[in-house]
């Protein structure tokens, strides 16, 4: 039989259609999902902590994380039946709540958020402790960031293949045009976990190196040599994207990026621009509130309307209208959160650390708060949220979603402080490496599997395997100290 004018993939077009044309689902219900990750994490870290800590009492527990939180544990048996666990009470969890059980979101949330307050008024009735000293207050904060990172790298990775399987929502698939999916979970990911370009909150690494507990020095100078080895991958990826795809036959939905533009060009576009800018932290937000007015006014002004239209001429500009353009809602969000990170976890330090930790996380759930309620505002009067064009709404709520999980994330010094599951540990070590795994992953899947046509039994069934794998890889990777790291 002659395949050789067989396609690699003969439903490109239906699946480009199964997710075209998407308009989301409600705020409440993103919120709702948004809150069940972190939550999770949080209650497998208590139930971590009561198995192995069962004997010691509060403080003890304590010194023994310091001891080994750095590492991953040298024990291949606890080191697997450790994986395990967090596998079962963290990632299938969440698969199954984003697939079988998507009907029953609120009231899921409404459990876990039950089964995690309960934690937290058992926990009074037990000797407290507290931190003593700065460089503990630092690692626990670090702690919340690189959970928060493994928490939308979790979302990231079970949503970019079960977007494909008819067992995924519609409405928590990438909208079209305006509206809300579940993808913004995906999009803070993308801005904020690979190593080369972090976002938001997380990226103040980028500026701050912390010399004592209680002084930190920013280093503004321009550093091209620094720069160009973090864009040099980001380039290099998003071509061999465009190259794969395009090879491949693989679907494509234009609408989101433009023909040729990806995700790791917006990237390495971002990076280019914040090094030319060379802003200091304290100023970052001013600059990025100034780009976001300004773009949002353009795209007021008829920029949106070129922008969401499916018309194209020749020339490169129009052909990736919607990622050239993006960059800079990108651009401003990046700024915002550097400066947000910085103010928040360095640019205040307080002689009493529990004040300093309670102040903190009292401004965390107050952004948690101001910017859903910036949201709702910018969605209802200026202009509905739009991942296409990255306006004003829309970073607005990728913000309101970050402090939401990072405000959960912080419960946990309300029940016990433990150190990073292996799961996170694991992730966090690779979390570029994580990411292209998935990516790769989902490609074999389908160019191999009609998912489409594939039965919810057969999806959950390809779901589970592919996480599985994803974890066992990356957890082995973990263990043997292997790591991922172009730069």
């Amino acid at each position: 039989m002659d395949l050789r004018g067989k396609p690699l993939n003969p439903n490109k077009r239906l699946k480009e259609e199964f997710v075209s044309n998407l308009t989301g689902t409600s705020m409440l219900e993103i919120a709702a999902l948004t809150a069940i990750v972190p939550a999770l994490i949080v209650i497998r870290q208590w139930i971590s902590f009561t198995r192995v800590n069962g004997h010691l009492n509060a403080k003890e527990a304590v010194v023994k994380k310091n001891d080994n939180a750095t590492s991953c544990t040298k024990d291949r048996r606890s080191h697997t039946v450790a994986l395990a666990m967090d596998y079962l009470c963290v990632v299938v969890p969440i698969l199954l709540v984003f697939t079988v059980l998507a009907e029953w979101a609120y009231t899921c949330t409404s459990l876990v958020g039950l089964l995690l307050l309960f934690l937290i008024l058992a926990r009074r009735h037990r000797s407290d402790f507290h931190f003593n000293d700065g460089s503990q207050r630092l690692s626990s904060f670090r702690t919340y960031i690189s959970s928060y990172r493994v928490s939308v790298m979790l979302v990231t990775c079970l949503c970019i293949l079960a977007v494909d399987f008819k067992i995924f929502p519609r409405r928590y698939a990438k909208t079209e045009t305006y509206g809300t999916g579940l993808s913004l979970i995906v999009d803070i990911y993308s801005m904020g976990s690979t190593d080369g370009c972090r976002s938001g909150i997380i990226c103040c690494d980028k500026f701050i190196s912390l010399k004592t507990s209680t002084e930190c020095h920013v280093n503004v100078s321009p550093n091209w040599k620094a720069a160009f080895q973090s864009i040099s991958p980001l380039v290099l990826l998003g071509f061999g994207r465009l190259i794969f795809t395009t090879g491949a036959d693989y679907q494509v939905h234009v609408g989101e990026y433009g023909v040729h533009w990806n995700f790791f060009f917006t990237l390495a576009a971002v990076t280019v621009l914040t090094s030319i800018s060379n802003i200091h932290p304290k100023y970052c937000g001013i600059f990025g509130l100034l780009i976001l007015t300004a773009y949002q006014i353009c795209l007021r002004h008829g920029l949106s309307t070129y922008l969401i239209s499916n018309e194209r001429t020749a020339d490169i500009i129009s052909q990736n209208k919607e990622g050239l353009f993006s960059v800079f809602g990108y651009w401003g969000m990046y700024l915002i959160g550097v400066h947000l990170g910085y103010k928040i976890f360095f640019g205040n330090h307080s002689s009493s650390t529990v004040g300093y930790t309670q102040q903190t996380r009292v401004t965390v759930w107050t952004l948690f708060a101001l910017f859903w309620f910036l949201t709702v505002i910018l969605d209802n009067y200026v202009e509905r949220v739009s991942r296409r064009t990255c306006n004003l709404a829309y970073v607005m709520i990728v913000f309101a979603q970050t402090f939401q999980v990072l405000s959960i994330l912080m419960l946990s010094d309300f029940t016990y402080v433990q150190k990073p599951l292996v799961l996170e540990e694991a992730f966090n070590q690779n979390m570029l490496g994580t990411f292209l795994l998935a990516n790769v992953l989902t490609g074999m899947v389908n160019l191999s599997v009609d998912t489409l046509s594939a039965s919810s039994i057969a999806a959950i069934g390809i779901l589970l395997g592919y996480s599985s794998i994803l974890t066992a890889v990356v957890g082995l990777a973990c263990f043997y100290g292997i790591k991922l790291k172009f730069w």
